[in-house]
């Protein structure tokens, strides 16, 4: 009996524990749930046989520990600042990591050990991190295996609405995901290369620089770049790439609105503001907006940007920043505020359905210098606020390449991304067959 020990049950988590849970018995594995909140992790097991709620605080070293010694695989559903936590205790016993997180600077600082004990560290295997990478290498591998050159790169994904759930919203968008996540999204500097050429966007340019992304059933989107696209170079063996672009997904018109709220200061999470008791909405958005006892909110913000339209003050009225209702939040920096009005607008109602997209394109030159280029589309929506899109996306990817090590399917041990042939292939098999697939076009250049 191998025991699997998740920690996290969160909403990425009931797709991962289904998957792993489906096979208990005839593979002869036990699974325990741990979380903070007993409730959540009973109801998710659902009662089933082959596992187990515990309750646990994740600071409870000793605790923690004891879990992790009784288990075989360890996978972290917490949020990425605590996995070094777990696994630094994973290495101390002797039990294999996975998660879908971003390999921390933590983490690479126990590769050598990871390796010496023949250990298995798996991370970034969840949607992006993780589907990215799996999709993009084979594609990769691929074109290279048959002598071709890749040229170009850019690769873009998003957790958005489905086209029926974006009724009445003109945003077209909700939090699909962690909220503070999306409200902070892209600050810093964006780096990557065109055309050989180094460039940078920093934050407050970010959201006017943007590509138009198109999918063919689901329509446009803005492309923005991710905050750092040139050490995915290495990560991907195109060290001599001339452009290479990640980036995220937002239906077409969504970045000139938000950059309305960045450009006013609304998202900036650097101060604390102890506002009056008595601040509303209207008052919070006009103490980012110059003095003038002429002019009223709304006329200040279109003096102070001039492109703002009536478009963009539609959606910024739909989102009641204009009314005189009282603030939810009167203490916290403004993307701390802000972010408490938006989830009233774009918290993800029962019946609501998400979507998940991704675009790769490449350019690819043959050994006889003819050029193509390659677009390969996955589009994914949700069953329901339960079964979501972005939970079939994170948590199956992460139980493919669990179920597959266990079955010994993968022999790769070390600190390793899913952009491992030995790792992709088969996971990637694993998610078309759960029709998470995508599709390709070619079009000769």
């Amino acid at each position: 009996m191998k025991t699997i020990l998740i920690i996290g049950a969160g909403k990425s988590s009931k797709v991962l524990l289904d998957y792993l849970l489906e096979e208990a018995y005839s593979k002869g594995r036990f699974i325990i749930l741990a979380d903070n909140d007993l409730a959540e992790a009973f109801n998710k097991l659902e009662g089933h046989p082959y596992g187990e709620a515990v309750r646990l605080d994740v600071q409870d070293v000793a605790f923690r520990r004891t879990l992790i010694s009784k288990s075989d695989v360890v996978i972290s559903m917490l949020p990425a600042f605590l996995h070094p936590l777990v696994a630094k205790d994973c290495l101390d016993l002797g039990k294999h990591f996975f998660s879908a997180s971003y390999e921390s600077s933590q983490m690479k600082e126990m590769s050598s050990a990871i390796k010496e004990k023949g250990l298995l560290f798996l991370n970034e295997c969840g949607l992006d991190p993780g589907i990215d990478h799996m999709s993009a290498m084979q594609i990769i591998d691929r074109e290279k295996e048959a002598g071709g050159k890749i040229e170009l790169f850019k690769s873009y994904c998003g957790g958005l609405l489905s086209p029926e759930s974006e009724r009445d919203n003109p945003w077209r968008y909700k939090f699909t995901w962690n909220p503070r996540n999306v409200v902070l999204a892209g600050q810093g500097v964006s780096g990557f290369i065109r055309n050989g050429r180094y460039k940078f966007i920093p934050y407050h340019m970010l959201f006017r620089r943007t590509d138009l992304i198109q999918f063919d059933d689901v329509g446009d989107f803005d492309g923005y770049a991710n905050r750092d696209s040139l050490s995915y170079r290495a990560v991907y063996g195109l060290e001599d790439i001339p452009t290479i672009i990640r980036g995220t997904l937002r239906r077409a018109g969504f970045c000139k609105s938000w950059d309305v709220l960045v450009q006013l200061g609304l998202t900036d999470d650097s101060f604390s503001m102890n506002l009056p008791r008595d601040f509303t909405k209207r008052m919070f958005v006009n103490a980012f907006l110059p003095y003038d006892m002429m002019f009223g909110v709304e006329e200040k913000l279109k003096r102070i940007l001039p492109w703002v339209d009536d478009e963009i003050m539609g959606k910024l009225e739909w989102l009641g920043l204009f009314d005189e209702e009282p603030l939810p939040l009167f203490e916290g920096s403004p993307a701390t505020i802000l972010q408490q009005i938006l989830e009233d607008k774009w918290r993800m109602q029962k019946d609501d359905k998400d979507m998940v997209v991704m675009q790769h394109q490449f350019l690819v030159k043959d050994y006889l210098g003819n050029e193509k280029s390659i677009h390969s589309s996955l589009v994914v929506k949700g069953k329901n606020n339960v079964y979501t899109a972005m939970a079939k996306t994170v948590g199956l990817p992460l139980a493919a390449a669990v179920d597959l090590f266990l079955d010994g399917k993968i022999n790769v041990r070390g600190l390793c991304l899913p952009t491992l042939k030995e790792i992709y292939l088969p996971v990637l098999d694993v998610l078309e067959s759960k029709g998470i697939c995508f599709v390709e076009k070619e079009k000769l250049l």
